[in-house]
């Protein structure tokens, strides 16, 4: 009698130390909400967002972390839980907290991320999205090692044998998925040696491709094309192939050749320098970089001459505004010298008279 008397009160002790766990658990809770908040209220009143970055990060994976281990410090204490459900249970509590900090890492990772991009670096220049994306990769790759390296040993695996066998079948695994490692590191390259960015306008000579940079991922970079066709291009092909970055150039050149009649060939001079002081006088036109006008050529059916200069402008839009104008202010210019841009002309030189003999039809 007196031990089954025993047995329920320490059964009911049990109970009581569970349900002050649980009492616990909900106090921390509430407790850390409420720090977090007021935490979050003074990261506000700051300059830096780093802080700010800490705590929206912290949040959620504190949340979680506090109500798992309560709960199964709470069955551990209970006693109904058995020798060997306990000992798995005890496991699985380490695995969910690796996984909780990962979570927060991975959370911290894209809040400073986001408060990069656009800060200016010790050189001047400013960090794009596409550094903080590559930085962002990396060290999130660096975590996911570590949490599994971390469950693994604590699954009770031997990292001794795990990286042996890892070498191995990393080798296997190398000659197996060789365009897809190509593909990876060319990301890299991508990254490192920045040929060009997201939101950049490339085109390359070697192959039909020539669009915005949408994306740049770890197999394949996304450039839409002007039709808004999506090219997914392997990231290895950057390597073998010419890449141009329309968006980084200095300026825009305009060449172009026009063409005035033989009969007009004494006004040649005055043209050319009536159209190259006109380009001189451009405000579109940089004047601190070549800018050339002269007699060329002699053509089949035209004397040619030639513009060569460069526009302020990197916009495309703008600068067929402005090479529109020059084209059409050229042409008044040769026709204010009475002069005519020439066309393909035949002209056929018979000797002698030519006798016109009319045929008919006798009866």
């Amino acid at each position: 009698m007196i031990e089954i008397l025993t047995t329920e009160i320490s059964g009911y002790g049990s109970i009581a130390k569970m349900v002050w766990v649980l009492l616990v658990v909900v106090i921390l809770d509430i407790a850390s909400r409420l720090l977090v908040r007021k935490m979050a209220t003074l990261t506000q009143k700051s300059k830096t967002a780093w802080d700010d970055a800490l705590i929206e990060s912290i949040g959620a994976p504190v949340h979680w972390l506090i109500w798992v281990v309560g709960l199964t410090v709470a069955l551990d204490i209970s006693g109904i839980v058995p020798d060997d459900v306990a000992g798995m249970l005890h496991v699985s509590r380490i695995l969910i907290v690796v996984v909780l900090f990962s979570w927060f890492l991975f959370r911290l990772i894209e809040s400073f991320g986001n408060n990069l991009v656009g800060t200016t670096t010790l050189s001047g220049g400013t960090i794009d999205q596409s550094s903080v994306d590559i930085v962002s990769k990396l060290v999130k790759l660096v975590v996911v090692i570590l949490a599994v390296l971390i469950s693994m040993q604590t699954l009770g695996f031997s990292l001794t044998g795990l990286l042996a066998f890892g070498g191995i079948g990393g080798l296997a695994v190398g000659f197996a998925a060789k365009d897809m490692l190509a593909n990876f590191f060319g990301g890299f390259m991508i990254y490192f040696d920045r040929p060009f960015k997201v939101g950049d306008w490339v085109r390359s000579p070697d192959r039909e491709i020539e669009g915005i940079v949408e994306k740049i991922g770890w197999r394949v970079t996304l450039i839409r094309n002007f039709d808004s066709r999506p090219l997914y291009v392997p990231n290895s092909s950057f390597s073998c192939i010419t890449i141009e970055n329309v968006t980084r150039m200095s300026n825009r050149r305009i060449y172009e050749l026009v063409g005035i009649r033989y009969q007009d060939a004494s006004m040649m001079n005055q043209i050319v320098d009536d159209v190259r002081s006109y380009l001189e006088a451009h405000e579109g036109i940089d004047q601190e970089n070549t800018l050339m006008a002269g007699f060329t050529a002699f053509s089949a059916s035209s004397l040619d001459f030639f513009i060569y200069c460069f526009t302020r402008t990197q916009s495309g839009p703008e600068y067929y505004r402005v090479k529109q104008d020059i084209l059409l202010k050229i042409l008044d210019i040769v026709e204010g010298h009475g002069a005519s841009c020439a066309f393909p002309t035949t002209t056929l030189d018979i000797p002698g008279p030519v006798n016109m003999v009319k045929s008919g039809v006798s009866d």
